[in-house]
Parts: structure tokens; sequence; C-alpha cells
């Protein structure tokens, strides 16, 4: 029969709560009320809620908090910063060995974004005939039934536009140009309208500038204005810190990822120790320095591990280039030291990263709010409620993920549709193969994030345990219980 350990005041026998299940049932009589001038400040029911908590009490017996992670002891600290510590420290090195001065300079080429652009705006625009704006283009006389025919048709028999254009920037502000608009042209300019343009000093003075796009740098930067407003009112402290750590991840990438790449670091080295920055800063700055925050970041290290092998492999195996567009090719044009297929492996790594995080986070969470509602549950009992939550979150994470690819590849997509290409030639064509690589190495990261995260949390907080005080006179043990509890940190 075990003998329950009461707080140094009057002895009394709860009839309800965890301590009551300790009872030896022998007395049924009336339960006198805990003043509050006692150490915990809560009735002798809550005992067992604070002693398996560390000590945390501070209000009535209703119930448990379910706001911060509940402290950890000094031991298991040391057993996670033993783990963590060394690998912060690898990371800040590799930035400091691997940190690139900027990007090498390199000879424009004026191909695709290779191009020096300036700032410009559409100043007038008058209709006029196709046929006078191209006096030197003949009667077309092709076959109009094809796209080309009846375009070439339309161009010259149809109502073209002759946009002026003023040069906003550059050597040359204040210069303007004529732009002639076809008819079946997909961007067409009006006045007043902000465009960009590009710069061919080679090219005959008339030719020397072109539009290229439309200036969206205002309703881009409001769309940001309005995420950044609905970030901070909503999360408040914790969404100004995630916009924080969305700017440290922004820099990260501009001034580390990209220029290392392109001054010949391994793609993929660069990819781990850059992600591993940005794991690091934005776990913590988020969700603060803690154990729970530390199991999110191991969980979230062996996902990547686990991504970036079966990347390397399925990549080679599959033979994918990284070189299957007009972008990549000219990357590699102009740096041929570039290893595409390290490119390609580094991009699976970076962009798993950010779903990563959230499992990660949202498991670990899971499995400690448990175990503050039930903080008698072991280890195994954890694991399988938080394997639970998760199995819905990986259904949904994994359709996310197939759904965000073929959104983004449905121009492609149509393409093959068109052609009336079957499921298998789609797929074995290396622009979608690498995708489908892509998605299923980092669905298959995701996945086993779920269970490898939910089994380290759900160890952390079951080892944790504060250790029972030895049978010994009543009043004896909890004090030193609760004193303990308080000396705890996170």
């Amino acid at each position: 029969m075990t003998t329950p350990q009461h707080p140094p005041f009057p002895p009394h026998r709860p009839g309800r709560g965890p301590s009551a299940e300790e009872d030896d049932g022998r007395s049924t009589g009336p339960v006198p009320v805990v003043p509050h001038g006692t150490r915990d400040g809560r009735p002798e029911a809550d005992h067992g809620h604070t002693a398996e908590r560390g000590g945390q009490g501070t209000g009535g017996g209703h119930g448990h908090s379910h706001g911060p992670a509940a402290p950890v002891s000094r031991h298991l600290r040391k057993v996670i910063a033993a783990v963590l510590i060394p690998f912060a420290a690898a990371v800040v090195v590799g930035l400091a060995v691997l940190w690139p001065g900027g990007a090498p300079a390199h000879e424009r080429t004026g191909v695709g974004f290779d191009r020096q652009t300036q700032e410009a705006t559409v100043t007038k625009v008058v209709a006029l005939s196709c046929q006078s704006a191209n006096p030197s283009a003949g009667t077309p006389t092709g076959d109009t039934s094809t796209a080309e025919g009846s375009s070439a048709v339309q161009q010259a028999e149809g109502e073209c536009k002759r946009a002026t254009v003023r040069v906003d920037t550059g050597d040359d502000k204040g210069r303007t140009f004529d732009e002639i608009v076809q008819p079946d042209q997909s961007r067409q300019l009006r006045e007043g309208q902000k465009v960009v343009v590009a710069y061919e000093p080679s090219a005959p003075k008339d030719l020397q500038y072109s539009v290229t796009d439309i200036n969206r740098q205002f309703p881009l930067a409001l769309l940001a204005g309005i995420f950044a407003l609905a970030v901070v009112v909503v999360g408040r402290l914790r969404g100004l810190m995630a916009l924080v750590s969305l700017a440290v991840s922004f820099l990260l990438l501009n001034f580390f990822i990209l220029p290392a790449i392109l001054q010949g670091s391994n793609p993929l080295v660069v990819a781990v120790i850059g992600s591993s920055a940005i794991m690091l800063i934005a776990l913590y700055l988020c969700h603060g320095l803690s154990a729970r925050t530390s199991v999110a970041v191991l969980g979230t290290l062996i996902s990547l591990l686990l991504i970036g092998v079966l990347g390397s492999l399925f990549i080679g195996w599959a033979a994918l280039t990284g070189n299957t567009d007009d972008n990549t090719g000219l990357i590699h044009g102009l740096y041929p030291s570039i290893d595409m297929s390290g490119l390609l492996l580094a991009g699976v790594i970076i962009g798993s990263l950010g779903v990563l995080d959230d499992v990660t986070v949202t498991q670990t969470s899971a499995v400690w709010e448990l175990h503050e509602a039930n903080p008698a549950m072991g280890w195994r009992g954890l694991y399988r409620a938080g394997i639970r939550i998760g199995r819905d979150h990986i259904a949904s994470v994994v359709n996310t993920l197939v759904l965000a690819y073929a959104g983004a590849a449905l121009p492609l997509l149509l393409l093959f549709s068109i052609a009336q290409s079957g499921v298998g030639t789609v797929a074995n064509s290396e622009l979608v193969a690498e995708e489908i690589v892509r998605t299923l190495v980092g669905s298959i990261g995701l996945v086993a994030s779920v269970p490898v995260t939910t089994a380290l949390a759900a160890l952390v907080v079951s080892a944790d345990r504060p250790a029972r005080a030895p049978e010994t006179a009543a009043g004896a043990g909890a004090p030193a219980r609760g004193g303990r509890g308080r000396r705890r940190k996170r």
C-alpha cells in the first residue's frame, strides 16, 4: 500500500483528482480547504500534475495549462545540447568557409534574363494599320489554316499600336523610343503604364531599347504589405518573428546559397549548410529556445538527411542532368563548372525544408500537449496518440505537394495532353521525370518526418519525468519535488 505524500500543512484526503488514486480508502470524511498561502497555491488533488510538469502550478486546481512547453530537466537539456551545439558550430564554420564575396562577374550575353534592364513609362499609344507599321513585310501567302499562317495574316491586315516609351532610369534617362505592338500580342500596352525595357548597347541606336515586361513592383509590394499585416495581426509576436525569420532566410538565399553555387562550390554542400542555417534560425526565432523546438530541429535534420540520400540516389539512377529548359541551359553556358544535377538535388533539399518545418513543429507540439493533458502516459502511449495526429497531417501534406506541382506544371501538362501522349511517355521525359523525383523524394522525407519526430518527442517528454521521492513519512517528499520543479528551466 502506497503512503501518499502531503505538503507540510494539516493532512487531508482529497476525494477527486489524480492523487485520489493513491488514497488508501480508509477515510471518507470532509476534505479541508487548502489555504492560498501554501507553496503550490493549489489543492493536493492537482499535485500529480505539478510533480509531473516540474512544479509549474500557479493557479487553482482546475486542469492544466496549454501555454508554453513545460520545462525539462538540466540533464536532458545537456543531452540535447550535446547533439545540437556541435551541429550548429559545424554550420557556422561551413558558412564562414564557403561564404562568397558576391556573384562572379561575367560578360552579358543579352539572352533571357542576362540583359541590362531599365525602368520606363509608356507616354503615348497610337493606333495604326499593321501594313503601315511594317511596310517591308509583304502580303502573306502561306496556309492560313495553321496558327502561324493565321497570325501572319492578322499582323498584315489587322490594327497595330505604336507605343512611345520614355526611359526613367540609367544613363539614358528621358530618352524615348517607339515600340510596335502586334494585335495578337499577349501583352498590350496602354498610356501611363510602367514597363521594364532591355538595353543592348551593341545594337543600332534606334533598336537599343525594347519593352520586355510590365513593371509589377507596386502591386507586388502592396500584396506583400497585406500579407505582413495579416501575419502580424493574427500571429502577433509569433507572426512578427516569422516575418523576421523569412527575411533572414531570403538574405541567406540571396547572399550565401546563390553566390556560393555560382562561384563553383558544391551545390549539395552549400544547400545542406544554407538550409541548416535557415532551419536553426527560423525554428528558434519563431518558437523559442526550448527542448520542444530542439526536438523539432532534430526531426527536421534527420528528415533532410534522408531526402539528401534518396535524392542523390534516384537523380543518379534516373540519369537526370538538371539541364531541361532555356534558363538552366543559360546557367550551364555561363558557368560550365556548375554541377547541374547537384543543383537539382540542392533544389530538392531547400524546397522540402519549408514543409518539413511545419510537420516537425506540429508533431512535437502535439506530443507535448498530449503529455500536458495526461502526464501519466508513457512514451508508447504518447507515440500512438501522436502518430494518429500525424497520419492526418501526412494525407494533407502529400496531397498538397502533388497538387502544387500539377498547378505549377499545368501548361506543360496541357502540351502533353494536346500531343495525346500516354502517361508513360509523359513521365519518362526528363522535364517531367525531374519534377516527379523532386516531388516523391520530398514526400518520402515528409512522411518519414512524422514517425521520427513523434518518437523523438515521446521519448524526450516521457524520459524527463522527475524521479519520485523515496517513501518516507508524510510531508517529507513533496517540498523537494516542488522546489526542484521551480529550479528547472527549458
